[in-house]
């Protein structure tokens, strides 16, 4: 006996029990998967569960951490403040003052500023300089006094505001040279006269020129030394002794970079400008002509005429006389000479015409 597919679906209908059971089987695994089970059943899987949606996934087991504990306080350890109780108010706190800004750092000194004691000079430091223009610099110090090694005091007058470095080199200069220039004169310096030294400006004050080093706080303008004989050295004094400025000139020319007096420019005429300015090569500038004395001039005014002189119109008569008299004596002089040559000429020969005596020189008239 032969079966085929057809015959066997006419002869065993079993269609409509399979959709049934389907739908039960899909039914009860939605209502396994919603409805929450026993915490002792999620050990084990669903019986229903067949992909194994269900099945509870063991957590790791956790291993208990030692944390260590703060060591006890010390008992020589000061006792911390008590809190206070709920029931007590609090106080009522005072309103806080605004923070002070804190202090700006400390800044460190410069070598200069460590050299320059008190020793050497009465400088105290002063804030830095930042002006308009470059105008400033910074290690700024107001030269008040030069201190000399015999502890004597040199005042510059007024105080002289320059870079310490500047400041030293003209503390230097006046310790050294000039000091035993005043001893060679009998005498000690006192005071320096103070022309010029910061000022924020151009070179010899001209609208739109380079910045000068005065406005650097790099130069100063000096003008003269005095002593404490009452003695004044004016280093641009034509009738000051020529040694001596020759002596200040080679001086300051080999400290300083730039040396500028009488001959370099109508500005420095009446004053020394000294200054440590920088250039390449280190090139130096020393224009300072010493100039000689100027000659003595001749009275403008006529001398007196003395006691014993004429009358003006006296004189003058006499004058006009004497002249007279002159002129008289030489036209007789004048009229003896022709005499003589008349005289001395010889007589044209009779037997010759007139006018071949007359080709030589024609008679003269005597003047009378």
């Amino acid at each position: 006996m032969s079966f085929s597919l057809p015959d066997f679906r006419r002869k065993w209908s079993y269609r409509g029990n399979m959709s049934a059971g389907a739908a039960m089987v899909t039914a009860a695994l939605g209502l396994s998967v919603v409805l929450p089970e026993p915490v002792d059943a999620r050990n084990y899987a669903a019986p229903l569960d067949i992909f194994g949606l269900g099945t509870p996934r063991r957590h790791r087991s956790v291993h208990a951490t030692k944390i260590p504990l703060p060591k006890p306080r010390p008992e020589e350890a000061p006792k911390a403040a008590a809190a206070p109780e709920p029931d007590s108010k609090p106080t009522p706190e005072k309103p806080s003052k605004p923070a002070e800004a804190a202090p700006p750092p400390e800044k460190q000194l410069s070598a200069c500023r460590l050299a320059l004691t008190e020793e050497i000079a009465v400088a105290p430091s002063i804030p830095d300089i930042h002006g308009p223009g470059a105008c400033g610099g910074e290690d700024l110090v107001r030269l008040e006094a030069i201190v000399l090694p015999d502890k004597r005091k040199v005042a510059v007058k007024p105080a002289a505001i320059l870079r310490c470095t500047m400041a030293s080199a003209i503390a230097d200069w006046v310790r050294t040279d000039m000091a035993s220039l005043a001893t060679s004169l009998g005498s000690t310096i006192t005071d320096l006269d103070n022309f010029d030294s910061f000022e924020c400006r151009g070179r010899n004050r001209v609208a739109g020129a380079m910045l000068s080093e005065h406005g650097k706080a790099n130069a100063l303008d000096v003008r003269s030394l005095k002593l404490a004989n009452g003695q004044s050295i004016s280093l641009t004094d034509r009738t000051l002794s020529r040694d001596v400025r020759e002596r200040v000139l080679h001086s300051v020319c080999a400290r300083f970079s730039t040396v500028l007096g009488p001959g370099s420019d109508w500005y420095h005429e009446d004053h020394i400008h000294l200054d440590l300015a920088q250039r390449r090569n280190d090139y130096r500038i020393c224009q300072w002509n010493v100039w000689d004395p100027l000659p003595q001039i001749a009275p403008l005014l006529p001398a007196e005429r003395p006691e014993e002189a004429p009358p003006r119109e006296v004189a003058a008569k006499s004058e006009g006389v004497k002249s007279e008299g002159a002129k008289s004596e030489g036209a007789k002089s004048e009229g003896a000479k022709e005499e003589a040559d008349d005289q001395e000429k010889p007589a044209a020969p009779a037997g010759k015409p007139a006018a071949e005596s007359g080709k030589s020189k024609p008679a003269r008239k005597k003047r009378r």
